[in-house]
């Protein structure tokens, strides 16, 4: 009977025992409350300023902390005085009575010493711009009252009564060139009210009236989208262009479905392609998605992998916290190809995003990413529909282990996980002599790609995705009451679909060697919008800032400072990108910069 309870009190002992360290673990110390720091060379920092430290069992640790630098500096009560520019990893720790061990590190960046703030450049936006109307002219019948301008960054027509017939009202080009070509026009119009326009392109050789070809009756909504008109030329000739937006009336048998009264067309840019030659598509990689084909690189938080069933099927279990595109990558290989710089080549895929999914489609090595570039697309799915995503580019570099890269880190509003199926991949080369001419004639100062040196006064310039054919992203800039103005029609999925410049091509933004700057915005938008600012030397990406502006409909004043000096003075862009499906899905928005100023301090 004993040894039976003997037996029973051990059993129970050995069971207890199973249990008694997790019940009594301890979890040891955690530190709280690091951070980066900046400090000017030969000032003191407080390297314990907002840290705290704690322990399950031993309660407030945060005398304890001790910390220590690489490179080295010398700590009393935490703080010390750097006398060496440079960066130094401050390395914190703290040690609980059992020995347990907690780090935290934080990275301070010591900056040279140097002046006071002085103004480097004060953006002047108190004079209007000129802009050039490409010889697009407004004609007005008598039977009609309108008036047309090149204002607010765009062709505005503002119509009152428009007339008996479609052509009372005019917007028109003489003399447009032709040779033996294919030509597509796309005019991005919008309308305060629903309305028709016929878009006509008039043989001006022909002995009477006659069209190369012409778009009846097209639809302007309030949303800008194209209205676009094919036609071919077969030989050298010129055509006169009418943009007519008279009284249209479709259907003869419902005159209450006609043009309005009192509405006004806004006309941001207009976009003329020749086309000519022959080309042909010469497949020289097809996927075989049976078991690979495709790999997946996840970071910042983010959790995502591929299988394969003839399709590759890229599960995201969950999306970054922070981070970018970037933070999600799906490869889709080439075989083992190389890309030649100047070769023109085509790849096409059919991508189905369960909770949809935007994001940028990049040709590119897979080693070297973004260094060695070929092509740069966007990507747009809808939730549960299959697109096909295809381009036509010709390489930028030379690329000896490309991929076709989906950066697809950014979430869809409200969107945790997803499942993201590709298939149909197929990648070649464009053999012949076809030629594609595009010419974007915008109504903003100075018109697209065109800064320039002789403007030094007025260097910015706005990129649109479908600037380069992309499905999204229209905007224009323009100056009034002193104020710069950038309105965002059409907004980008991605960042760069929507992007404002300041410094472009032959008229960068100079900044002097052996100084720090900070930048001075005050700004407001019409729409709580947010959007990256970066400045980023000329011809490259290495950004000397890259940070985050939240604008609302209050004007805010936001500062941002480099952190480094460099040794010659450097060219600049200074960039703000707006794109992202929240800017998509917000419409019409409008940013108004009331102050732009960059500082100097020169390094003593």
């Amino acid at each position: 009977m004993k040894k039976s309870i003997i037996a029973l009190m051990l059993a129970l002992i050995l069971t207890l025992s199973c249990f008694a360290p997790a019940a009594l673990a301890d979890n040891g110390p955690a530190i709280t409350g690091e951070a980066d720091q900046t400090v000017e060379a030969g000032t003191e920092f407080d390297a314990l300023a907002g840290l705290t430290a704690s322990d399950p069992e031993d309660g407030d640790l945060t005398d304890m902390i001790t910390v220590e630098a690489m490179p080295e500096l010398s700590f009393r009560n935490g703080k010390a005085t750097p006398e060496t520019a440079g960066e130094y990893e401050l390395i914190y720790s703290v040690t609980d009575k059992d020995g347990n061990v907690a780090e935290a590190y934080a990275t301070l960046t010591v900056t040279k010493k140097k002046s006071e703030e002085t103004v480097y450049k004060a953006f002047d936006f108190s004079t209007v711009a000129v802009t050039d109307n490409h010889g697009w002219e407004a004609r007005i019948g008598e039977a009609a009252s309108a008036a047309a301008s090149l204002k607010s960054g765009a062709y505005v027509i503002e119509i009152a009564n428009p007339g008996n017939g479609d052509g009372d009202v005019q917007l028109a080009k003489a003399g447009y060139a032709l040779k033996a070509a294919d030509y597509k026009i796309k005019i991005w119009a919008k309308s305060t009210k629903p309305t028709y326009a016929h878009f006509i392109a008039r043989d001006e050789n022909a002995e009477g009236w006659e069209t190369f070809g012409a778009v009846w009756n097209a639809r302007i909504e309030e949303n800008i989208a194209p209205i676009e008109l094919n036609f071919t030329s077969a030989g050298e000739g010129s055509a006169e262009l009418l943009f007519n937006l008279g009284k249209i009336t479709p259907n003869p048998d419902n005159a209450a479905d006609t043009t309005p009264e009192d509405f006004t067309v806004t006309i941001d840019k207009i976009e003329l392609y020749e086309i000519s030659g022959e080309e042909h598509q010469v497949p020289v990689y097809t996927a075989d998605l049976t078991t690979g084909g495709v790999t997946v690189d996840a970071g910042d938080g983010a959790n995502a992998a591929v299988t394969f069933d003839g399709t590759a099927k890229v599960t995201i279990d969950n999306y970054p916290a922070e981070g970018g595109v970037w933070s999600i990558k799906a490869n889709i290989g080439l075989g083992g190809l190389t890309i030649e710089k100047g070769q023109k080549y085509y790849y096409s895929f059919t991508v189905n995003a369960a909770n949809g999914q935007s994001g940028e489609c990049l040709v590119e090595s897979d080693a070297r990413s973004w260094e060695c570039r070929a092509n740069f697309n966007g990507l747009s799915a809808a939730a549960g529909e299959d697109v096909v995503v295809s381009a036509v580019f010709t390489a930028e570099a030379d690329v000896d282990d490309p991929v076709i890269r989906l950066q697809i880190g950014n979430a869809p509003e409200g969107v945790t996980n997803n499942t993201i199926t590709i298939s149909n991949v197929e990648f070649g080369k464009l053999e012949g002599d076809k030629e594609t001419i595009k010419t974007i004639e915008a109504f903003m100062p100075f018109g697209p790609n065109t800064a320039n040196a002789e403007n030094p006064a007025y260097p910015w310039q706005t990129f649109n995705g479908t600037d380069e054919d992309n499905e999204r992203g229209v905007g224009t800039i323009w100056t009034e009451d002193g104020s710069f103005f950038y309105r965002i029609d059409n907004g980008g999925t991605v960042d760069w679909h929507n992007k404002l410049i300041c410094g472009f091509g032959s008229n960068p933004l100079t900044l002097a060697a052996d100084s720090y700057y900070i930048v001075e915005i005050t700004a407001k938008a019409d729409k709580d919008v947010s959007c990256g600012v970066f400045l980023n030397p000329m011809g490259g990406w290495d950004p000397r800032f890259a940070e985050g502006m939240s604008l609302t409909q209050e004007f805010q004043t936001f500062r941002f400072a480099t952190t480094d000096t460099f040794i010659m003075d450097m060219n600049f862009e200074l960039l703000f990108q707006f794109g992202s499906e929240a800017t998509a899905n917000l419409g019409e928005v409008t940013v108004e910069f009331q102050n732009i100023t960059i500082y100097q301090m020169s390094v003593l």
